[in-house]
């Protein structure tokens, strides 16, 4: 039996995201900030599906609501869905992490990835499409 959209073989750097699955996995990196200021790698937003963070190299912060937590190599964060959220890298050095999302957000984050109009106007509606809510 084959199964060629279900298996990646090395992850680093790319999306698993099989036709019909509900869940996708992507293994990313987030650049260190040498000055310490926050670079988010998503703007305060919430959807519907819950999302989950496991830091493979370095450290991530995430905001979870009103609560920020620093996950270190080797933990992890989940966000329930409906939930306010973001995340960024609070260190100077790279950080290496696994996302585990809901396909809507994935759906998402490609719809923003190709928007050639990147305006707060334009975010919020290509948000509002994918039932998901901009909040800066």
């Amino acid at each position: 039996m084959s199964v060629p959209d279900s298996f990646e073989p090395h992850l680093r750097g790319k999306t698993l995201a099989p036709p019909g699955a509900d869940l996708v996995l992507a293994e990313w990196e987030a650049d260190g900030v040498p000055d310490g200021s926050r670079q988010y790698q998503a703007p305060l937003h919430r959807h519907g599906d819950d999302e989950a963070w496991y830091v493979l190299e370095g450290m991530l912060a995430v905001r979870i609501g009103d609560d920020e937590v620093e996950v270190p190599a080797g933990g992890a964060a989940i966000v329930p869905g409906g939930t306010a959220h973001t995340f960024w890298n609070p260190r100077p050095e790279p950080a290496r992490y696994l996302l585990v999302m809901g396909a809507k957000t994935n759906a998402l984050i490609n719809a923003i990835h190709a928007a050639t109009d990147r305006g707060p106007d334009a975010m919020r509606r290509l948000f509002e499409q994918h039932d998901a809510e901009l909040l800066e």
